[in-house]
């Protein structure tokens, strides 16, 4: 398995493999960068159809959460780490507690979150084993994140539709959401609460009767929730959903989502732009959670928390701002803005962390 020559390979940090043939677990950790701060990221626990699949994995997501980070403002660097397994066949609590054996042999340089496949219990079963855990302190969500990364999403949604046509609330769109889970189903709640019609899929079919019934979802199949003649696509479930293929399929002006790494390639980007899609870049809007992490490691106020997380409308506007202006993607504009914000670091690393995290 290469990893310096792999393709997603971004100057990472570490890479760190760990196989505990007791539990069973199969495990890998990136960390892209501490520049800011410790790599923050959740442990993804998911079935991959290959290590190969894994570790490309992983090294996305992890450079996504460099990024992340970055542009919410956070003293945090980007790290991920994944478990190459089935969470509803495979998880054990002697997995979970050698997984956080593993984060804790890193010695801070890596804390973990929840993620997909993974929920709040599961990283406090880690949290017996290892400090470096994050997203934990009651909230009144039991301390799941993942309504303030819908809420961030929303945010992000409803800035593009001012972008785009002007208007300040979500009356008489449609939008079509892929993935009811934790994430999918509170953005389709905010959504429709703000006048939307939202159509919505799900591969768990329980989520999407769960959406219907209580939100009034309208349930569409999986394959042609994407695709929709709707005004935003919303993807909430796994990443690289947009390619050359289904970038040609697509039917609407704003795509907005949770899920990370959409892009399958850096030229999908541009693709979108040249088909005058507005294409929200997700490491920017999926913000939500790592910010509510981070506030909760803080001990802040609701209020502190909530401003923060509304600083994501208003650094996409920007974005937007500046790929029309520039006739750029915008993953190209938020990617640099990053750059920026890291370059700046390392100019004068303590002024920025603490410009930073203020």
């Amino acid at each position: 398995m290469s990893i310096f020559s792999n393709p997603s390979f971004s100057e990472h940090e570490l890479v760190a493999f760990h196989n505990d043939r007791q539990s069973g677990l199969k495990a890998i950790i990136a960390v892209h960068s501490s520049e800011l701060g410790p790599g923050v990221g959740g442990c993804r626990m998911h079935p991959y159809g290959s290590e190969e699949e894994a570790l490309l994995d992983v090294l996305r997501l992890s450079r996504g959460m460099t990024y992340k980070s970055a542009l919410a403002g956070l003293p945090f660097g980007g790290g991920k780490s994944i478990i190459i397994g089935d969470p509803h066949k495979q998880k054990t609590r002697a997995l979970l507690e050698a997984m956080g054996d593993f984060v804790h042999s890193l010695g801070g340089r890596y804390i973990t979150a929840e993620d997909v496949g993974t929920s709040v219990a599961d990283i406090r079963a880690m949290s017996q084993r290892t400090p470096y855990v994050a997203g934990l302190d009651d909230n009144e969500h039991g301390g799941d994140p993942s309504p303030s990364t819908a809420y961030g999403v929303f945010l992000g949604i409803r800035a593009a539709v001012r972008h785009l046509h002007g208007k300040n609330s979500l009356d008489d769109l449609a939008i079509s959401v892929q993935g009811l889970g934790h994430v999918g189903f509170r953005l389709a709640r905010l959504l429709i609460e703000d006048g939307a019609t939202v159509y919505g899929a799900d591969i768990n079919t329980a989520n999407s009767e769960r959406a219907a019934a209580e939100l009034g979802v309208r349930p569409v199949n999986s394959d042609e929730v994407l695709f929709l003649p709707v005004d935003v696509v919303a993807p909430c479930a796994m990443g690289a959903v947009w390619n050359q293929d289904s970038i040609s399929r697509l039917r609407a002006g704003i795509v907005c989502g949770a899920a990370n790494n959409q892009l399958a390639t850096p030229e999908d980007g541009e693709r979108l732009r040249r088909r005058g899609i507005l294409y929200c870049p997700d490491f920017l809007v999926n913000a939500g959670g790592i910010i509510e992490a981070h506030h909760q490691r803080q001990s802040s106020s609701d209020s502190d928390r909530l401003a923060h997380i509304t600083r994501i409308e208003t650094t996409l506007a920007e974005v937007l701002r500046l790929s029309g202006e520039r006739q750029v993607s915008t993953e190209s504009v938020a990617e640099e803005m990053a750059e920026d914000i890291l370059r700046g670091s390392f100019r004068a690393r303590d002024g920025a962390n603490r410009y930073l995290a203020a």
